[in-house]
Protein backbone atom coordinates (compact mmCIF):
# COMPACT_ATOMS: atom_id res chain seq x y z
CA UNK A 1 0.00 0.00 0.00
CA UNK A 2 1.40 3.35 -1.01
CA UNK A 3 0.01 6.63 0.32
CA UNK A 4 2.82 8.96 -0.75
CA UNK A 5 5.46 9.06 -3.45
CA UNK A 6 8.17 11.25 -4.94
CA UNK A 7 7.03 12.68 -8.26
CA UNK A 8 9.36 12.62 -11.22
CA UNK A 9 11.10 16.02 -11.54
CA UNK A 10 9.63 18.14 -14.31
CA UNK A 11 13.07 18.48 -15.91
CA UNK A 12 13.78 14.72 -16.10
CA UNK A 13 11.43 13.15 -18.65
CA UNK A 14 13.84 11.29 -20.93
CA UNK A 15 12.67 7.96 -19.48
CA UNK A 16 9.09 8.73 -20.49
CA UNK A 17 9.63 9.66 -24.13
CA UNK A 18 6.31 8.07 -25.16
CA UNK A 19 4.41 10.78 -23.30
CA UNK A 20 4.23 14.58 -23.52
CA UNK A 21 5.89 16.48 -20.70
CA UNK A 22 3.40 17.94 -18.19
CA UNK A 23 2.59 21.61 -18.73
CA UNK A 24 1.49 22.28 -15.15
CA UNK A 25 3.13 22.55 -11.73
CA UNK A 26 3.01 19.86 -9.04
CA UNK A 27 4.62 19.11 -5.69
CA UNK A 28 7.82 17.12 -5.20
CA UNK A 29 6.11 14.66 -2.85
CA UNK A 30 2.55 13.59 -3.58
CA UNK A 31 0.02 12.80 -0.84
CA UNK A 32 -3.73 12.21 -0.72
CA UNK A 33 -5.63 14.69 -2.94
CA UNK A 34 -2.41 16.23 -4.31
CA UNK A 35 -2.42 17.03 -8.02
CA UNK A 36 0.16 15.14 -10.13
CA UNK A 37 0.84 13.90 -13.68
CA UNK A 38 -0.51 10.59 -14.97
CA UNK A 39 -0.23 8.97 -18.41
CA UNK A 40 -3.25 7.54 -20.21
CA UNK A 41 -4.45 6.75 -23.71
CA UNK A 42 -6.34 9.54 -25.41
CA UNK A 43 -7.84 8.27 -28.66
CA UNK A 44 -5.03 7.05 -30.89
CA UNK A 45 -2.27 8.67 -28.86
CA UNK A 46 -0.95 8.85 -25.32
CA UNK A 47 -1.38 11.93 -23.19
CA UNK A 48 -0.14 13.40 -19.94
CA UNK A 49 -2.85 14.87 -17.74
CA UNK A 50 -3.15 16.14 -14.19
CA UNK A 51 -5.18 14.23 -11.60
CA UNK A 52 -5.52 14.09 -7.82
CA UNK A 53 -4.20 11.14 -5.80
CA UNK A 54 -7.07 9.03 -4.46
CA UNK A 55 -9.77 8.01 -6.92
CA UNK A 56 -12.48 9.35 -4.58
CA UNK A 57 -11.33 12.86 -3.54
CA UNK A 58 -12.21 13.99 -0.03
CA UNK A 59 -14.46 16.71 -1.40
CA UNK A 60 -16.65 14.05 -3.04
CA UNK A 61 -17.19 12.00 0.12
CA UNK A 62 -20.60 12.95 1.59
CA UNK A 63 -20.47 14.52 5.08
CA UNK A 64 -22.58 11.65 6.39
CA UNK A 65 -20.01 9.05 5.27
CA UNK A 66 -16.91 8.30 7.30
CA UNK A 67 -13.80 9.39 5.39
CA UNK A 68 -11.98 6.59 3.58
CA UNK A 69 -8.81 6.29 1.51
CA UNK A 70 -8.72 5.30 -2.16
CA UNK A 71 -5.08 5.89 -3.06
CA UNK A 72 -4.69 2.13 -3.60
CA UNK A 73 -6.95 -0.48 -5.20
CA UNK A 74 -6.54 -4.18 -4.42
CA UNK A 75 -6.16 -6.08 -7.68
CA UNK A 76 -8.09 -9.07 -6.30
CA UNK A 77 -11.28 -7.05 -5.73
CA UNK A 78 -10.89 -4.06 -8.04
CA UNK A 79 -13.80 -5.19 -10.21
CA UNK A 80 -16.13 -5.53 -7.23
CA UNK A 81 -15.50 -2.43 -5.12
CA UNK A 82 -17.78 0.49 -5.92
CA UNK A 83 -14.96 3.04 -5.76
CA UNK A 84 -12.93 1.29 -8.46
CA UNK A 85 -15.12 -1.07 -10.46
CA UNK A 86 -16.34 1.46 -13.02
CA UNK A 87 -12.83 2.59 -13.93
CA UNK A 88 -11.60 -1.01 -14.05
CA UNK A 89 -14.42 -2.36 -16.21
CA UNK A 90 -14.12 0.62 -18.57
CA UNK A 91 -10.35 0.06 -18.84
CA UNK A 92 -9.55 3.56 -17.61
CA UNK A 93 -5.93 2.54 -17.15
CA UNK A 94 -3.11 4.91 -16.37
CA UNK A 95 0.54 5.03 -15.40
CA UNK A 96 1.77 7.09 -12.46
CA UNK A 97 5.31 8.36 -13.14
CA UNK A 98 7.52 8.76 -10.10
CA UNK A 99 11.07 8.79 -8.88
CA UNK A 100 10.32 6.56 -5.87
CA UNK A 101 7.56 5.67 -3.43
CA UNK A 102 7.44 5.42 0.35
CA UNK A 103 6.43 2.63 2.74
CA UNK A 104 6.68 2.16 6.54
CA UNK A 105 9.13 -0.42 7.91
CA UNK A 106 8.54 -1.71 11.47
CA UNK A 107 11.69 -3.84 11.88
CA UNK A 108 13.04 -1.53 14.61
CA UNK A 109 9.76 -1.74 16.52
CA UNK A 110 8.67 1.68 15.33
CA UNK A 111 7.52 2.82 11.87
CA UNK A 112 10.41 4.14 9.80
CA UNK A 113 9.71 5.60 6.38
CA UNK A 114 11.64 3.91 3.58
CA UNK A 115 12.19 5.16 0.04
CA UNK A 116 11.80 2.50 -2.67
CA UNK A 117 12.94 2.91 -6.25
CA UNK A 118 14.84 1.16 -9.01
CA UNK A 119 18.29 -0.35 -8.57
CA UNK A 120 19.74 1.75 -11.38
CA UNK A 121 18.13 4.98 -10.19
CA UNK A 122 15.84 5.37 -13.20
CA UNK A 123 12.33 6.72 -12.64
CA UNK A 124 9.48 4.24 -12.67
CA UNK A 125 5.78 4.08 -13.52
CA UNK A 126 3.06 2.46 -11.41
CA UNK A 127 -0.09 0.85 -12.82
CA UNK A 128 -3.25 2.72 -11.90
CA UNK A 129 -6.81 3.68 -12.75
CA UNK A 130 -8.30 7.11 -13.41
CA UNK A 131 -11.78 8.60 -13.37
CA UNK A 132 -13.46 11.94 -14.03
CA UNK A 133 -15.49 14.04 -11.58
CA UNK A 134 -17.98 16.82 -12.21
CA UNK A 135 -17.43 19.68 -9.78
CA UNK A 136 -20.08 21.97 -8.29
CA UNK A 137 -19.17 24.72 -10.75
CA UNK A 138 -19.75 22.40 -13.73
CA UNK A 139 -16.07 21.83 -14.48
CA UNK A 140 -14.46 18.39 -14.66
CA UNK A 141 -11.38 17.11 -12.81
CA UNK A 142 -9.54 13.79 -12.81
CA UNK A 143 -8.41 11.51 -10.00
CA UNK A 144 -6.39 8.29 -9.84
CA UNK A 145 -5.48 5.28 -7.74
CA UNK A 146 -2.56 2.82 -7.75
CA UNK A 147 -3.18 -0.91 -8.19
CA UNK A 148 -1.66 -3.28 -5.62
CA UNK A 149 -0.92 -6.99 -5.32
CA UNK A 150 -0.08 -9.30 -2.40
CA UNK A 151 3.62 -9.24 -1.54
CA UNK A 152 3.84 -11.75 1.34
CA UNK A 153 6.48 -13.71 -0.60
CA UNK A 154 8.43 -10.81 -2.10
CA UNK A 155 11.91 -10.54 -0.51
CA UNK A 156 11.75 -6.73 -0.30
CA UNK A 157 8.11 -5.68 -0.25
CA UNK A 158 7.19 -8.13 2.52
CA UNK A 159 9.32 -6.00 4.88
CA UNK A 160 6.81 -3.14 4.97
CA UNK A 161 3.55 -2.33 6.79
CA UNK A 162 2.43 -3.23 10.29
CA UNK A 163 3.42 -6.59 11.83
CA UNK A 164 0.68 -9.13 11.22
CA UNK A 165 -0.90 -7.13 8.39
CA UNK A 166 -1.09 -8.45 4.85
CA UNK A 167 1.85 -7.23 2.81
CA UNK A 168 0.94 -5.29 -0.33
CA UNK A 169 2.93 -3.75 -3.16
CA UNK A 170 2.15 -1.34 -5.94
CA UNK A 171 2.57 -2.70 -9.47
CA UNK A 172 5.63 -1.31 -11.25
CA UNK A 173 5.23 -1.58 -15.03
CA UNK A 174 8.47 -2.20 -16.98
CA UNK A 175 9.21 0.55 -19.54
CA UNK A 176 8.91 -1.90 -22.45
CA UNK A 177 5.30 -2.56 -21.40
CA UNK A 178 4.04 1.02 -20.99
CA UNK A 179 2.26 1.04 -24.34
CA UNK A 180 0.83 -2.46 -23.91
CA UNK A 181 -0.59 -1.68 -20.47
CA UNK A 182 -2.35 1.46 -21.64
CA UNK A 183 -3.67 -0.37 -24.71
CA UNK A 184 -5.25 -3.38 -22.96
CA UNK A 185 -8.45 -4.50 -24.65
CA UNK A 186 -9.96 -6.46 -21.77
CA UNK A 187 -9.77 -6.71 -17.99
CA UNK A 188 -8.31 -10.21 -18.36
CA UNK A 189 -5.47 -8.76 -20.40
CA UNK A 190 -4.99 -5.94 -17.90
CA UNK A 191 -4.87 -8.39 -15.02
CA UNK A 192 -1.93 -10.19 -16.68
CA UNK A 193 0.20 -7.09 -15.98
CA UNK A 194 -0.50 -7.08 -12.24
CA UNK A 195 2.70 -8.70 -10.98
CA UNK A 196 5.43 -8.02 -8.45
CA UNK A 197 8.58 -6.32 -9.71
CA UNK A 198 11.84 -8.34 -9.56
CA UNK A 199 13.67 -7.64 -6.30
CA UNK A 200 17.05 -7.44 -8.07
CA UNK A 201 15.76 -4.46 -10.06
CA UNK A 202 14.77 -2.53 -6.91
CA UNK A 203 16.55 -0.51 -4.24
CA UNK A 204 15.24 0.58 -0.84
CA UNK A 205 16.67 2.53 2.08
CA UNK A 206 15.48 4.32 5.23
CA UNK A 207 14.27 7.82 4.42
CA UNK A 208 12.74 9.40 7.56
CA UNK A 209 10.80 12.61 7.30
CA UNK A 210 12.80 15.66 8.39
CA UNK A 211 11.65 17.73 11.39
CA UNK A 212 8.14 19.08 10.94
CA UNK A 213 9.30 22.68 10.52
CA UNK A 214 11.63 21.85 7.64
CA UNK A 215 10.73 23.73 4.41
CA UNK A 216 12.18 20.96 2.24
CA UNK A 217 9.33 18.45 2.25
CA UNK A 218 5.78 19.26 1.21
CA UNK A 219 3.17 18.25 3.75
CA UNK A 220 -0.32 16.90 3.12
CA UNK A 221 -2.98 19.55 2.80
CA UNK A 222 -5.75 20.80 0.57
CA UNK A 223 -4.13 21.57 -2.78
CA UNK A 224 -5.72 23.73 -5.40
CA UNK A 225 -6.81 21.55 -8.32
CA UNK A 226 -6.51 23.01 -11.82
CA UNK A 227 -9.41 22.24 -14.12
CA UNK A 228 -9.15 19.37 -16.57
CA UNK A 229 -11.11 19.13 -19.80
Amino acid sequence: MCTSYEANPDDAWDAFSLFPEPDFDYKREIYKDYYAPIFRRGGDAFETVGASFGIVPRRHIPPSVKAFDTMNARSESVGEKRSFSGAWKNLQLCLVPCRAFFEPNYETGKPVRWRIGTANGDPLAIAGLWRSWKEVDGSHTLSFTMLTVNSDEHPLMKRFHRPGAEKRSVVIVPPAQYSDWLSCGSTDEARSFLKLYPVEAMHAEPYPLPPRKSPVVDRPGDPQLPLVD
